[in-house]
């Protein structure tokens, strides 16, 4: 059992409270948690979970206090350009609203909504269902010159027809882990250990496994997404018409459980260094998984959504007339811009995935670059 002291850089109080409330769960649950529930509260327990106070998050240097950067804070360029998808899958699916989920600091929002002003596309609103008060507050300062355009909602309608935006939402939901030891499969989860007082890992035999055999009697570990997957099958039973797009790091399923991708993809992202022990600086840091996304196309399909592509960010963006839109901006913005585009940046290491409710389309986004058959 390995263990893991409280972080010394929590403050006492909100560290103290996050850990009481996440031990009670752990005795609720017979002195042992399973790692996704222990994420989800690591993230998201009201006003203590990363997701649920008050610290910056985002941003593009350790100085401002923010733990990572996105898309959107990296260029207007990239709102500017999914506009084009945006519009096109609006028109196509005859919807006037647009729904985006973990909206971040907004910067997403802002940029779609100014380009499809430009376009002059009738939107009739945009909502955004965040569950962090601290981020909604950002938001809300950031979007109020749009007016009673932006809404925000704390749950989904019965039914919802327009577009659904996902920029990294996918990856910080909540994973079960699992890992083979000589030869037999447990899952892992949390422990407190009294005498270290800290965090330590204990795995129990399960029945669970991952979705494809992994070759090998090597250990490995790895991850599954029940809740990424359940997630996609509430919207296709909460879209009665439209589209949706996820927008996130991952793979296909092969690649993602490769015999060699043995020490798993969890992550921790806090002053722009990632690490990859969840149960230090529990609170202040992010955690996250890369995605499935054959789990999320199939969760999608079996929601009763068609598939309209799934390609890297690169091609996506370069197909909704990136390259021209870099052409027309400075030498400056072309260079942060092409971050979002080459190889070694965003481009190969982010995918797109576009699901919708009703007759497909040969959607812009996925013209070139097709990566189905990876799925």
């Amino acid at each position: 059992m390995q263990t893991t002291p409280a972080s010394p850089s929590t403050p006492a109080s909100d560290n103290a409270a996050l850990q009481a409330i996440i031990r009670a769960e752990v005795t609720r649950n017979g002195g042992w948690l399973p790692f996704d529930r222990f994420m989800h509260l690591a993230l998201y327990a009201p006003g203590l979970g990363y997701y649920a106070h008050g610290s910056t998050k985002l941003g593009h240097l350790p100085a401002d206090g923010s733990d990572f950067v996105t898309a959107p804070e990296i260029s207007p360029l990239y709102g500017h350009t999914l506009a084009v998808q945006v519009a096109e899958a609006l028109a196509r699916t005859g919807t006037q609203d647009v729904w985006e989920f973990g909206a971040g600091s907004g910067a997403l929002a802002e940029q779609v909504l100014d380009a499809l002003q430009q376009q002059g596309v009738a939107l009739r609103r945009y909502t955004i269902v965040d569950v962090s008060g601290s981020l909604r507050a950002r938001q809300q300062e950031r979007l109020a010159r749009f007016g009673d355009v932006v809404q925000w909602a704390a749950q989904l309608p019965d039914a919802i027809e327009g577009v659904i935006l996902g920029n990294e939402v996918l990856d910080a939901m909540p994973v079960q882990l699992l890992v083979r030891k000589g030869g037999i499969w447990h899952e892992r989860g949390v422990v407190w250990d009294e005498a270290e007082q800290g965090w330590a890992w204990e795995d129990r035999p399960t029945e669970l496994r991952p979705p494809l055999d992994i070759v090998g009697e090597h250990d490995y570990l790895t991850e599954i997404h029940p809740q990424a997957e359940a997630f996609i099958g509430t919207i296709g039973r909460h879209l009665r018409r439209g589209a949706a797009f996820f927008i996130d790091y991952g793979f296909g399923e092969g690649e993602y459980y490769h015999p060699q991708r043995h020490m798993g993809t969890l992550m921790c992202h806090q002053l722009h260094q990632a690490d990859d022990n969840p149960l230090l600086a529990v609170g202040d840091k992010d955690i996250t998984a890369h995605v499935n996304f054959t789990g999320i196309a199939v969760a999608a399909q079996d929601a009763g959504l068609e598939i309209l592509g799934y390609t890297t960010q690169g091609w996506f963006l370069l197909n909704c007339g990136l390259a021209e839109r870099m052409a027309q901006s400075s030498l400056a913005e072309r260079a942060l811009a092409q971050k979002l585009v080459m190889e070694h940046e965003m481009g190969e290491f982010f995918k797109v995935l576009g699901v919708c409710k009703g007759e497909p389309w040969e959607a812009v986004g996925f013209a070139r670059g097709d990566r189905m058959r990876m799925l």
